[in-house]
């Protein structure tokens, strides 16, 4: 079984055409077609979305300069 994800166009006729990668021998297939609404407006509301979280710079510095972030001074062991 392959799973092949792409974008098509709906005709006004409500028709499909499909380019298949061409280790795909010809033949018979089951095929199994998931619509799922306007993948414009989702790719739109995950930008619209990532411009709301948007920070500006505030320089704080170090706790102190002998403070480093190594996974041995973070961790009890």
């Amino acid at each position: 079984m392959k799973a092949i994800e792409t974008v098509v166009n709906v005709t006004p006729e409500r028709q499909i055409i499909v380019q298949l990668p061409p280790d795909i021998p010809a033949g018979e297939y089951q095929v199994v077609i998931v619509l799922n609404e306007s993948v414009k407006s989702d790719k739109l509301a995950v930008k619209n979305q990532a411009k709301r979280f948007e920070y500006s710079d505030y320089p704080v510095g170090l706790v102190a300069d002998n403070f480093t972030f190594r996974r041995e001074d973070l961790y009890d062991r």
